[in-house]
């Protein structure tokens, strides 16, 4: 149901019925290594190229999703997924393997909120009974697409942010007990003329509280309504310029309420990742491993995940454009259901 301008309300409260992360070596160093459900030793998987490998990491978590979910691909009606790869490769080469009716789509690293969100908009509506939401990326063959291949050996600025590699897979299902997805937010585009692909957190900022301000109008609450508001991938930078954002437009976040999984996956003292992680994978397997593992916990019983995209290319970088930015919005709380 349309909430406000820009919102949806999951008046049927689908849930997650199942959930899965596939993680990369470099994750498994960090923080939340116990959250994940597979943690890869080797960033080739085995496989000829990097972008091989991260079809076969979003093809992994889709399996322990459906798995965990009690389902066989047979039984899920639609696939809604999408990567960092030029024509989203990655999602369209697993949809191959998976053999569920697919729809593609791209938001760069907002596409985890984005594929959840329109995978939670199906179910509600009873459009499907079950649905697959997934995004990915891998930090190879990103750097590789957007900045400068990995064996470069590029020195890179303290704005700069290192790409996650891994996928975050959910099943949302029209009923059943678990964790419900209760809401959604979809994002304007924001373009305040950055050009520098190495400071995206600066980029994706106003488009983080653009929407976060949005959800707050459209459903009449304010932030201390949730127990925590995890940004996807502003990291350090980033971070910092949204709090100021929200304290020029006087919105009350709390900055132990707030949080970036940008800033959370990885160990800043350990690992050398300049402002933070980047990528579709960082907020997907946060969000997918770490974020419902405490949710299931009892931690939290209300959480607003706001996943953040930088929409450029190859190609309108190489034209001078400047870099558009998305983020969307998703509620998920306890309680299952109705």
């Amino acid at each position: 149901m349309l909430q406000g301008h820009q919102s949806w309300r999951f008046e049927n409260r689908p849930i997650i019925k199942g959930s899965a992360t596939v993680v990369g070596p470099f994750e498994g160093q960090g923080p939340l290594a116990n959250d994940f459900d597979i943690i890869h030793g080797d960033l080739m998987l085995g496989q000829e190229s990097w972008e091989k490998a991260e079809k076969v990491l979003l093809e992994e978590s889709a399996r322990i999703a459906v798995e965990n979910a009690g389902l066989t691909n047979g039984q899920v009606n639609f696939f809604v997924g999408g990567d960092l790869m030029n024509q989203i490769i990655s999602s369209s080469f697993a949809a191959r393997t998976l053999a569920i009716p697919y729809l593609g789509v791209f938001g760069a690293c907002s596409t985890s909120m984005e594929s959840l969100a329109i995978a939670a908009n199906l179910v509600n509506s009873r459009s499907a009974k079950y649905v697959l939401a997934t995004a990915c990326s891998h930090n190879a063959s990103v750097e590789k697409q957007f900045r400068y291949p990995t064996e470069y050996g590029s020195q890179k600025p303290p704005t700069a942010q290192y790409t996650v590699t891994g996928a975050g897979s959910s099943i949302v299902a029209h009923d059943g007990e678990g964790l419900a997805v209760t809401s959604a937010t979809i994002g304007r585009v924001i373009d305040m003329g950055l050009t520098d692909p190495f400071n995206m957190g600066a980029a994706m900022a106003p488009a983080a509280v653009d929407t976060i301000q949005a959800h707050l109008r459209d459903f009449r609450i304010e932030p201390g309504h949730y127990d925590l508001i995890v940004t996807g991938d502003l990291s350090k930078v980033g971070y910092e310029l949204a709090n100021d954002l929200f304290a020029k437009h006087k919105i009350p976040m709390n900055q132990t309420q707030y949080h970036d999984c940008g800033m959370m996956i990885y160990d800043y003292n350990k690992q050398k990742v300049q402002s933070g992680a980047s990528g579709c994978g960082c907020s997907a397997v946060v969000t997918y491993g770490h974020l419902l593992k405490r949710m299931r916990a009892g931690e939290f019983k209300r959480i607003l995940v706001v996943a953040t995209g930088a929409l450029l290319s190859p190609l309108s970088f190489q034209q001078g454009e400047s870099i558009p930015c998305i983020a969307h919005a998703v509620s998920i709380e306890s309680g299952g259901s109705t």
